[in-house]
């Protein structure tokens, strides 16, 4: 791993905070320089956020300290690119069409993006991509179930780059709780190279909070560790994390209702005579292929229905992305469709 890493990471002495100089139980806090008077905010977070992680880990069976949380998924990414690449020397490899934030992130850090588009369905292409790699290509993002086109990549395609590709493996499973494949954290203890980022943006329904999560190898969540702000998670994040942890029988019925809303409306929206292509999902969303995608669009537009136009995507010439709403939504969404 360490000759991965780039060597400003390895010497870095990270900051020592006060709530990681003592993590013990006290009456009297005089080492933070907090206003003393509570507030119920007065004092730090939990830099490590070791209550949040003891429930995850017991919910996702992942060992505490293979579990990094920070500032979303997007804070998770930007760390992977400035503990393994240098600017202008090394790159990342992305398999469009695919997540934004990739690619923002890397270019943020002066860092160098390789593309190698999937396959027509919507695959790796494995041979094509390990034949773009080299000794500097440090990342591998793998966005499975993929955004925008809705699907899972196929676990022995993943397994190929997790044995063959000589750098980072990132997969990115932010839609995961609504596919029925299992989740790549199973291949945690069996590849050292592999990265697994989830989210409470999705399934569990807290976007607002902003809070992601990646598991890795202990060397790599140390490393995440080391970089990072030593409060990125705020005490208000880690409380409403906490309360949805404890509450995960809601979170499973709501990814449930939205499992059979994504079935209801699916099955609807093949009958519309200008939908020319549904294409299957394994998230909480449609990829939907239109005769006309822009008049579509604006037509939605002006009844206050708000859909993601991917018609200029690579791969997905002429295609809608529609989130699964409530049911009340999805049938307005229908009403609003039959008088288009």
């Amino acid at each position: 791993m360490q000759h991965l890493v780039r060597k400003n990471i390895l010497e870095l002495a990270p900051y020592a905070s006060a709530r990681h100089e003592f993590e013990g139980e006290a009456d009297v806090f005089l080492d933070a320089n907090e206003n003393p008077f509570d507030t119920g905010f007065n004092r730090y977070p939990d830099p490590l956020q070791h209550e949040v992680k003891t429930v995850l880990s017991s919910i996702k069976n992942v060992p505490i300290e293979n579990i990094f949380l920070g500032n979303g998924s997007d804070e998770a990414i930007d760390l992977l690119i400035r503990i393994f690449c240098e600017p202008r020397k090394d790159h990342i490899l992305i398999l469009p069409p695919t997540y934004g934030m990739y690619k923002v992130s890397a270019s943020i850090s002066d860092v160098a993006i390789k593309a190698v588009p999937l396959t027509p369905d919507f695959q790796p292409d494995v041979a094509a991509t390990l034949a773009a790699s080299d000794a500097h290509s440090k990342l591998l993002f793998l966005c499975t179930p993929n955004n925008p086109t809705g699907n899972s990549f196929e676990r022995g395609r993943v397994e190929e780059f997790l044995q063959q590709f000589k750098g980072i493996v990132v997969a990115d499973e932010a839609y995961i709780d609504f596919s029925s494949q299992k989740s790549c954290t199973e291949l945690l203890a069996q590849y050292t190279n592999l990265v697994v980022l989830q989210t409470f943006s999705k399934a569990w329904g807290l976007a607002g909070i902003r809070l992601g999560i990646a598991y890795a190898s202990q060397e790599i969540i140390g490393y995440f560790n080391k970089v990072k702000p030593p409060y990125n998670v705020n005490v208000l994040t880690q409380k409403a994390a906490l309360e949805a942890l404890q509450n995960h029988e809601v979170q499973q019925k709501q990814v449930q209702d939205i499992l059979e809303e994504r079935k209801k409306l699916a099955t609807a929206l093949s009958d519309f005579p200008f939908v020319q292509h549904l294409y299957p999902s394994d998230a909480n969303f449609l990829l939907v292929k239109i005769e006309d995608p822009n008049a579509l669009y604006r037509h939605l537009v002006s009844q206050k229905i708000i859909v993601r136009n991917r018609s200029t995507v690579l791969l997905c010439d002429g295609c809608l992305r529609i989130t699964i709403g409530t049911k009340a939504e999805n049938a307005r969404l229908l009403k609003v469709l039959k008088t288009y």
